[in-house]
């Protein structure tokens, strides 16, 4: 992949080979399943990673949904809908996940 992971991420994929091609198999297969585009299945990703306070799952789906073509303003939007279901303290710490990030775009 053309991506960095952390140090972490990229010894366990190493010594896990199979079992990271069959997660990466899964969620391939369950993106062309259904009528979602790219985009928008990172983006629902993304909102859903947010919602239980997933900061390496907010990065990963962020990076992914703008690769796929989303703006940045499509990623804050995303996570600014969470409002009222899961609350601004939460929200608040996902957009400061995502922040350097999309500013770097």
């Amino acid at each position: 992949m053309d991506q960095e992971f952390p140090a972490w991420y990229s010894k366990t994929r190493q010594q896990y080979e199979d079992y990271f091609k069959a997660l990466e198999n899964l969620g391939e297969t369950v993106r062309k399943q259904g009528p979602v585009d790219e985009k928008t299945s990172h983006l629902i990703q993304l909102a859903a990673a947010a919602a239980i306070r997933s900061e390496g799952s907010v990065h990963s789906h962020a990076r992914r949904a703008l690769k796929a073509g989303a703006t940045p303003e499509e990623i804050y939007h995303t996570i600014m809908l969470l409002t009222s279901t899961i609350g601004f303290p939460t929200i608040s710490a996902a957009l400061s996940w995502v922040y350097d990030l999309c500013e770097k775009k």
